[in-house]
């Protein structure tokens, strides 16, 4: 297997795991259902997310917003893929970054081209207050973001000679 197959192995077994649980979602919830996991924090609620991350610009029906968000999310996701590949196999923590950026990217990506939206059904709250709903591929980028910023700000700076 070559230096990248175990991080595409991950990616692909994430993207899985985004579309089984969207798809297990799609089957057994209502849209706008909500089923109480642990009451007053936690309930799965199905909804139809056509914006971006944590539902930015998802109350807009316009498909110009549409086609611009897919573009974008087209260009970020090259743009990973891209650093993947030129990140050194020797830094291991960034390529887990990248990774998970690239799987939550794809989940999420899929779904705007098949299904015209995103499935999102994780609610948390505390009282009225909602966090946005959001998905497994959220998740990963979520953390594959907050990964490479600790790993960014915990890097020593290259020394320059002084001229």
């Amino acid at each position: 297997m070559n230096k990248n197959g175990p991080y595409l192995l991950l990616m692909l077994g994430l993207v899985a795991l985004d579309q089984a649980t969207k798809n297990l979602i799609a089957r057994t919830v209502d849209l706008y259902e909500s089923v109480p996991v642990i009451p007053g924090f936690f309930n799965i609620t199905r909804i139809h997310n056509r914006g971006a991350i944590f539902g930015t610009f998802s109350q807009t029906n316009n498909r110009y917003v549409f086609l611009l968000l897919t573009a974008a999310s087209l260009a970020a996701l090259a743009m990973v893929v891209y650093y993947f590949f030129k990140t050194p196999a020797s830094d291991k923590l960034m390529k887990v970054s990248l990774t998970l950026i690239m799987a939550g990217a794809l989940g999420n990506q899929f779904d705007r081209l098949v299904r015209g939206h995103v499935i999102d059904f994780l609610d948390f709250y505390v009282g009225k207050a909602h966090w946005p709903f959001f998905n497994a591929a959220d998740s990963c980028i979520t953390i594959g973001a907050l990964l490479m910023l600790v790993i960014l700000f915990r890097r020593k700076p290259a020394c320059t000679p002084s001229s």
